[in-house]
């Protein structure tokens, strides 16, 4: 009898096992970020409709001089999910003024952003010296005890808002713990805004963040076997004015069955029901200072855009 080939399962598979036979469906949104995912939310952050990386980058641009002489000089950057770091150049170059070398860490998920942050950031900053850090922080942020020197995290974008409050502070308490008094934070986050702003920088005219919704089902169609017909499934943006988030769903346009091989598990859908892929919070400045509060930080200062769209707050080890 000839035995079976075992196949090594990619680390999240549990994780879309356990999502995908609750009631209420879900995946985990580090999903979105393969190779193509990585290169669809570039196309995300260009389009007219999403306001974030351009609003972060206008504050990092009118601002960056001040945040580097309130940093001081000697610091490390560890930047917590980099992506291809396309705004953090404007900081980095304002802190190599300061300082002759400027060691710069970026972490990430995804090796291709990895790769391109490199690129951009060398090409641009030749006085950082640049080192990837691939890492999934849902196994833990203890790489940032191996970084040596006065650290300042940046988490930029309002990554932070992917998460619900209680893993929000969970979240940010892994990094507190990794840090010794002189290192900082510096925190992005989105802010309450009317649903009129939102709503389109989160299901676009042109379809591409819809693209981006569907490529997770594309990823485990491809890593884990599955037989997803993406046409039979549509991309929803809602606004929840309770949680002060938004919800993005993949909702299946009819009844039908899903069979993921690798899994050995078949997923069944009513018409309408969803996969919930995403949240992102939005905040009010008391809500992150209570955040920080709870994870062993002091909020000391906060730059905001001139429309109070988005802010950036630094925020020190209490």
């Amino acid at each position: 009898m000839i035995a079976r080939e075992l196949i090594a399962l990619p680390t999240y598979a549990e994780e879309v096992r356990a999502g995908l036979s609750k009631y209420s469906k879900s995946l985990p949104c580090k999903l979105f970020y393969d190779t193509q995912g990585s290169a669809l939310f570039e196309q995300i952050t260009r389009l007219p409709e999403y306001y974030l990386t351009r609003t972060e980058l206008e504050i990092l641009r009118e601002n960056s001089g001040e945040m580097a002489q309130v940093f001081g000089a000697g610091i490390t950057v560890v930047e917590l999910g980099a992506g291809t770091a396309a705004k953090t150049c404007t900081l980095l170059q304002a802190l190599s003024r300061r300082q002759i070398r400027v060691p710069y860490f970026p972490v990430d998920i995804s090796p291709a952003a990895l790769n391109e942050a490199r690129a951009r950031v060398e090409q641009q900053c030749p006085q950082v010296s640049v080192r990837p850090v691939v890492a999934d922080f849902s196994v833990g942020m203890g790489f940032l005890r191996d970084i040596l020197g006065r650290k300042l995290i940046l988490y930029l974008g309002s990554s932070i808002g992917n998460f619900d409050p209680v893993a929000a502070v969970e979240m940010l308490t892994q990094i507190r713990k990794q840090l010794a008094t002189g290192n900082a934070l510096l925190l992005g986050t989105d802010l309450v805004k009317h649903q009129s702003i939102l709503l389109p920088a989160y299901s676009d005219v042109g379809g591409v963040t819809e693209q981006f919704n569907k490529n997770i089902l594309c990823r485990l169609n491809r890593e884990l076997g599955a037989d997803f017909d993406l046409s039979w499934f549509r991309h929803i943006a809602h606004w929840n004015p309770e949680q002060s988030r938004m919800e993005i769903y993949l909702e299946s346009a009819r009844s039908q069955c899903v069979h993921i091989r690798l899994l050995d598990l078949s997923v069944r859908f009513a018409r309408g029901e969803c996969i919930h892929t995403e949240n992102s919070y939005k905040y009010t400045l008391e809500m992150i200072r209570n955040m920080l509060e709870l994870a062993g930080f002091s909020l000391t200062r906060t730059w905001f855009d001139q429309r109070k769209w988005f802010a950036l707050h630094l925020a020190s080890v209490k």
